[in-house]
C-alpha cells in the first residue's frame, strides 16, 4: 500500500480511476482505474457525485478522488457531477483507466487525444464537452481469441495474477509521482514503460 504524502501539486484536483460497480466486477481488467486507486492510503471513501468520492486536504484546498458507480458507460456522469460542484476545469483532471492497446504491465501518460473506443472515455468527453484531461493508461492487452469486451471484463489470467500486486503498487505511485512532481516530469520518469 502507498502512503499519500502531502506534497501534492496543485495542477491536478481531481484523480479520476475508471471501473464497473459490484462484486462480479471487482477483479476484471476493466476495473483496474478502481484498483489503482485503492493501493492510496489515507483516503476514506464516503458515497457522493454518483460515485465513491475522497478527498486529501492540503494547505487549505484538496485534491479529490473518484471511483464513479455508474457503470463504465455512463462515468462522465460522476465526474461532471463532482467537477461542477468543486468547479474543476478539464485540465486539472487525470483519469486512471484500462488500455487494450497497451500490454499488460505497460504504462502510459499523456494529455488529451482519441478516445480509443473506451467508453468511460467517451462518457466523460461527451458529459464535459472536453477531452483535454491528463491520463494515465495501464495496459491491460488485446485479446489473442474472443471479444475485446469478454476480455476487459474477464478476470486477470494466472500468469497476470502472479505480478498484479506490483503492476498496481506502481500505478498508484505514478499518481502520486504525478501529484507531487507534475504530469511532465512523472511522464519522462514512467510512460512507455514496464511496471512488472
Amino acid at each position: 500500500m502507498i502512503l499519500l504524502v502531502h506534497f501534492l501539486s496543485k495542477m491536478i484536483r481531481l484523480v479520476c480511476g475508471l471501473g464497473n460497480p459490484g462484486a462480479e466486477y471487482a477483479k476484471t481488467r476493466h476495473n483496474i482505474g478502481f484498483m489503482a486507486l485503492d493501493q492510496l492510503t489515507q483516503l476514506s471513501w464516503q458515497k457522493k457525485f454518483k460515485g465513491l468520492f475522497a478527498q486529501a486536504p492540503f494547505k487549505g484546498e484538496a485534491v479529490y478522488f473518484l471511483k464513479p458507480q455508474t457503470y463504465m458507460n455512463l462515468s462522465g456522469e460522476s465526474v461532471q457531477e463532482l467537477s461542477h460542484f468543486f468547479k474543476i476545469t478539464t485540465p486539472e483532471i487525470l483519469v486512471v483507466y484500462d488500455e487494450i492497446d497497451l500490454p499488460f504491465g505497460e504504462v502510459h501518460l499523456k494529455k488529451g487525444g482519441g478516445l480509443a473506443g473506451h467508453n468511460g472515455l467517451k462518457s466523460i468527453v461527451g458529459q464535459l464537452g472536453k477531452d483535454d484531461f491528463y491520463r494515465i493508461r495501464l495496459g491491460v492487452g488485446r485479446p489473442q481469441h474472443g471479444s475485446v469486451a469478454d476480455h476487459v471484463l474477464g478476470e486477470f489470467s494466472l500468469l497476470e495474477r502472479n505480478s498484479i500486486t506490483s503492476y498496481l503498487e506502481g500505478a498508484s505511485k505514478i499518481v502520486t509521482s504525478v501529484l507531487e512532481d507534475g504530469f511532465e516530469k512523472a511522464s519522462q520518469k514512467y510512460s512507455r514503460k514496464s511496471l512488472i
